[in-house]
């Protein structure tokens, strides 16, 4: 029988249970769904965590490049189990060993990236909410406390369905997911935190976002000023360092858009000038061609009524010889293969814009009509 002292503890106990159940849940499935609304985020983010890896531990790293959608989408779907898992404390001698190691896995990863500045951006919660590499980290830590909390009380905790009850939402949960992550794939996020999103205005997103506020500190007296003003060494003030306040507020979002001709030209401010549909392919040797009929179509509809420019980081040479084989007639131009990818996540994909202004981006499965383009340009 418990005494009366017990009770506080295991009141406490209790809400502990509760808070990491649902923090830890709660987290791992909100950061899932945001990258399963975009797995080709994913997939350029684990590019360059394997190309880093390949630099520092070992060249078989290559080897997963290929295969990064599919690596990325199988821990995009376990993510969401794993959350689904813990609120439901599903199997949980199973489901937390699993979360330990995915856990241990994540924190070495977002460690690594910080302390040795190798990837800026984690891609924890995809373009939704960019963290830096040591805030990732300290997340990471954070939320490493509440699973170890999971982990060490596994054996205690009661499943809140039965257990077909409980496969069942598991298997359901997965199946979900990845059917809208292959839905993604095949057309376009369901929600755009880019940038480059319809509506955006390209050159104001180059722009920086604010005025920077700078932190003074001086010396008086023996003792530290803090101030938002350089205060005069006449006065008494010995200047010893400052700092930028709102770092992360004053750099633009688009930092790296530029686009050259075939000559080497700076076209990129040509590329904000009146309306303009550029035909995106990043890479025309692994450019789809399921529907560049459609696309070829377009552009003969569109001739002379508006003015196109496919965009690629291929090879002049690369680009004629798709230019030729599936007599696209429209003139092309360079740009980075990151930047391509993140203006629109289709390969080839369709970007409309008017003055700099996005007006529409499409899936080469989702093609417009010219109609369609004219209309947005009325």
């Amino acid at each position: 029988m418990k005494s009366s002292d017990d009770y506080p503890r295991i009141m406490i106990q209790k809400i502990i249970d509760q808070f990491s159940r649902f923090f830890v849940g709660g987290l791992f499935i909100f950061s899932g769904l945001i990258k399963i609304n975009d797995p080709i985020g994913t997939e350029i983010k684990m590019e360059e965590y394997f190309e880093v890896f390949a630099q520092d531990f070992g060249s078989f790293f290559h080897y997963f490049i290929p295969w990064s959608l599919e690596i990325g989408m199988l821990m995009i779907v376990l993510e969401i189990a794993l959350g689904v898992a813990i609120l439901l404390f599903y199997r949980m001698p199973l489901t937390t060993w699993v979360l330990l190691a995915v856990m241990v896995f994540f924190t070495f990863l977002t460690f690594y990236s910080a302390y040795f500045n190798k990837v800026t951006d984690c891609g924890c919660f995809g373009d939704a909410i960019k963290l830096t590499p040591w805030e990732s980290f300290t997340k990471d830590v954070i939320l490493m406390v509440f699973v170890l909390h999971l982990f060490w009380y596994r054996k205690r905790y009661q499943a809140v369905l039965r257990t077909w009850e409980g496969h069942s939402v598991i298997i359901a949960t997965a199946l979900i997911s990845f059917f809208v992550g292959i839905y993604a794939i095949n057309h376009l996020p369901f929600i755009d935190f880019r940038a480059y999103r319809t509506g955006n205005n390209i050159p104001q997103q180059m722009l920086p976002g604010e005025v920077p506020i700078i932190e003074y500190v001086f010396e008086k007296n023996g003792e530290e000023v803090h101030s938002e003003k350089f205060l005069s060494a006449e006065e008494g003030y010995k200047y010893k360092t400052s700092k930028i306040l709102n770092e992360s507020a004053i750099k633009a979002k688009i930092t790296d858009y530029s686009v050259s001709g075939p000559e080497g030209e700076d076209l990129t401010q040509a590329t904000f000038e009146g309306p303009r549909l550029f035909i995106v392919m990043y890479d025309v040797k692994k450019a789809s061609t399921k529907n560049i009929d459609s696309i070829r179509q377009l552009a003969k509809d569109l001739e002379g009524k508006v003015n196109m420019l496919v965009l690629t980081s291929s090879s002049a040479e690369s680009m004629e010889t798709f230019r030729h084989e599936h007599q696209l007639a429209v003139p092309y131009a360079f740009s980075d293969a990151t930047v391509l990818k993140t203006i629109i996540r289709s390969n080839p994909g369709i970007a409309l814009w008017k003055d700099g202004t996005v007006l529409g981006n499409w899936h080469y499965n989702d093609t417009p009509s010219a109609e369609e383009i004219l209309g947005l340009l009325r």
